[in-house]
């Protein structure tokens, strides 16, 4: 293994010791491994950095020359590490962020302006995606994430549950009926996910037990957006997370039917690099955002803020749609 900034350092202590046993005595060392570690730097330089005396070692020219540039060196090297130091322990830089497509946009978004107003100097860079991300190749910094959790050597925080909900639009009802059994599924148009992983079932309570009920629709779509408003434009019924539909249904665009079968619930978590140097940036991310989305689980107001011009923020977004298994999230 290549040490010459550790042969160096000790270069630069028998310099200023005067002596190999000096030196040795300061590093805790011995005399015979000071005095092979110089001697390695002058078989790869091709010089003598020492004219040795049965008094004092003094410097040649090129060992002059070596001391020099070695100070040098590692001060410039103590620069940058004090300087990422500083950064990281700085409320500033740039915080990489992962969501699923709903989440982002009803409940992460609303808090970016004021979380700018708190920390001005931290650019997001937010990639909105039903995509179940590698974090590690795409060099995310915090992913929020619905559903049971792989095993990783992530740091997961806890947000809350998310609870899944049945609705249609007042029209559909009109137009088609009611389900009043989960068995009547079979005859309505259920709007489904298309993912890889995605089977075409939905799992509901029936029995006090949760089971896989199969259904069909006329559309498949890789994000609940889109099924969110063909359920409010009267296509079909929708079976998607309560957060996601709970102002659609207080504005009566959206009717919960089959109340209380689509019991299933999910864990939501933020998922993160851990560690005690973790950025201070992402620190102060999370310890913004995660309480705050806590709340908006549990079914309260987020403080829009939407006052505050995006455009004053700083903000770097990629809102990719593409297929995964976290259906409806």
């Amino acid at each position: 293994m290549d040490n010459r900034i550790g042969e160096m350092q000790v270069f630069l202590r028998v310099v200023e010791a005067g002596s190999y046993s000096e030196a040795a005595r300061r590093l805790l060392m011995t005399p015979s491994t000071v005095s092979k570690l110089i001697g390695r730097i002058e078989v790869r330089l091709g010089v003598r950095l020492f004219e040795r005396s049965t008094r004092r070692l003094c410097l040649t020219s090129e060992g002059r020359m070596y001391y020099e540039k070695s100070l040098a060196l590692l001060d410039e090297l103590d620069g940058i590490e004090r300087g990422i130091s500083r950064g990281a322990a700085t409320a500033g830089g740039t915080i990489r962020v992962n969501a699923t497509v709903s989440f982002g946009i009803l409940g992460l978004e609303r808090l970016l302006p004021a979380f700018w107003e708190a920390h001005p100097d931290i650019v997001v860079d937010l990639s909105l995606s039903d995509e179940i991300v590698d974090l590690y190749l795409d060099r995310t910094d915090v992913a929020f994430r619905v559903g049971p959790l792989q095993d990783s050597a992530m740091v997961a925080r806890r947000i809350g549950v998310v609870k899944r909900r049945i609705v249609a639009s007042p029209d559909y009802i009109d137009r088609l009926g009611e389900p009043k059994r989960v068995a009547d599924l079979s005859r309505h148009n259920c709007l489904g996910f298309n993912f890889r992983r995605s089977a075409p079932v939905w799992p509901l309570k029936e029995s006090g037990r949760i089971v896989d009920r199969a259904v069909s629709g006329s559309l498949l779509a890789n994000n609940a957006q889109t099924l969110r408003r063909m359920a409010i434009a009267g296509i079909g019924l929708a079976r998607l997370a309560d957060y996601h539909i709970r102002d659609d249904i207080a504005a009566g665009h959206l009717v919960e039917v089959l109340e209380g079968t689509a019991g299933d619930e999910e864990q939501v978590h933020a998922l993160y690099h851990g560690g005690p140097r973790l950025p201070f940036r992402v620190k102060a991310f999370l310890d913004f955002v995660c309480p705050r989305l806590t709340d908006f689980m549990e079914g309260q107001t987020l403080d829009d803020r939407w006052a505050v011009q995006l455009s004053g923020g700083k903000i770097a977004c990629n809102s990719a749609r593409r297929s995964s298994r976290n259906a409806g999230s």
